[in-house]
C-alpha cells in the first residue's frame, strides 16, 4: 500500500476505511488501533512518525490517565520482563514486557519489526514485544505467552495485534535467515523453506541465493502454533516501507528513527 500525500489532510471518513483497524484522532494527532483489542476494552495505540518527538511518557496519557509507562531497552533479542523490572531509566535490556499489576502501560519501539500487543481478558494482563526477525527466531512470541499463562491466561482465550512492520515484497533476507525462522515455526516438526513458501511468508529470489520474508506472517503462524485461535490474531497490513508519509523505516531511509507502540494492563490486583 503507498500514500504519496499524508492521509491525515483528508476527513475521517475517507481515510479510516481499514477493515478491522480504527486511526483515533486526538488533539496530538492520530494513532492507530486494533477493533478486536478495542472491542475487549484494552487501551492501546499503534503511533506514527508524526509523533516523534513524544516518547512514552507523553503517549501514555492519549491511552489512559494515570498509568504507570514501562519500556525496555531492544536488543533484538527473545527477552521477556515482568512490567515492575521496567520502571525507569537505564532501561533493562529486553524486547518484551508482561504486565504485573494494574495500571500499567507497557511500550515497544520499531521501524519494520512488528510490534506485538497482545491482551487476556480473562485477567486483564497484557504484554508488548517487539519481534523481528531474530526475535521470531528466538520465540520471543512464545516466551510472552508462557508468561502470561503463569498470570492465569489461557493461549486460546489471548487477543493479540500485529502492527505496521516491513511487508514481504520490501523484506529480502539471506536464506539462512529463512531456515531460522523455520526452525522456529515448529509443533510437531519445524518448517523447511517449500513450507514457508506454500504458507506465503516466503518468496524466492531466483535471481540470489536470498528471499523475500514477511515477518508478520510468520509472526502470526508462531502465534497460531501456540494454539491461539487465528480470528483473534489481528494483523495489520501497512507497511512501513511504502507509507513515507506515516512511518520510519531503516529499510529505507537507513536512519535511527522509530514510532511507538502501547497497550494498558487492566489487572486489578498484584499477581503473585
Amino acid at each position: 500500500m503507498r500514500t504519496d500525500a499524508n492521509p491525515f489532510n483528508k476527513l475521517d471518513s475517507q481515510f479510516n476505511t481499514l477493515k478491522e483497524w480504527t486511526w483515533v484522532g486526538c488533539y496530538g494527532g492520530y494513532y492507530l488501533t486494533s477493533d478486536a483489542l478495542h472491542a475487549a476494552g484494552f487501551e492501546h495505540g499503534f503511533f506514527t512518525r508524526l509523533w516523534h518527538n513524544r516518547g512514552p511518557d507523553a503517549l501514555a496519557g492519549y491511552l489512559s490517565a494515570g498509568v504507570s509507562v514501562h519500556r525496555p531497552q531492544q536488543v533484538h533479542g527473545n527477552k521477556v520482563l515482568n512490567a515492575s523490572e521496567a520502571i525507569c531509566a537505564p532501561w533493562p535490556e529486553a524486547d518484551g514486557l508482561v504486565s504485573d499489576r494494574g495500571g500499567q502501560s507497557l511500550w515497544v519501539c520499531g521501524a519494520d519489526c512488528t510490534p506485538v500487543l497482545m491482551a487476556d481478558p480473562a485477567t486483564g494482563h497484557v504484554a508488548a514485544c517487539h519481534a523481528g526477525w531474530r526475535g521470531v527466531a528466538t520465540e520471543i512470541l512464545p516466551a510472552a505467552i508462557e508468561q502470561l499463562t503463569t498470570l492465569g491466561a489461557k493461549p486460546e482465550q489471548l487477543m493479540i495485534a500485529l502492527g505496521p512492520a516491513v511487508s514481504g515484497s520490501h523484506y529480502q533476507v539471506e536464506t539462512d535467515v529463512a531456515r531460522q525462522i523455520g526452525q522456529a515455526l515448529h509443533s510437531d516438526r519445524c518448517l523447511d523453506l517449500t513450507d514457508m513458501e506454500n504458507l506465503g511468508i516466503l518468496q524466492s529470489d531466483p535471481n540470489s541465493n536470498k528471499c523475500y520474508l514477511d515477518i508478520r506472517l510468520a509472526a502470526l503462524e508462531q502465534l497460531k502454533r501456540c494454539n491461539v485461535p487465528a480470528e483473534q490474531i489481528s494483523n495489520c497490513p501497512l507497511c512501513t516501507v511504502s507509507e513515507p508519509n506515516l512511518f520510519h523505516s531503516w529499510r529505507r531511509d537507513q536512519v535511527k528513527a522509530v514510532q511507538w507502540s502501547g497497550i494498558v494492563g487492566q489487572a486489578i490486583a498484584t499477581s503473585k
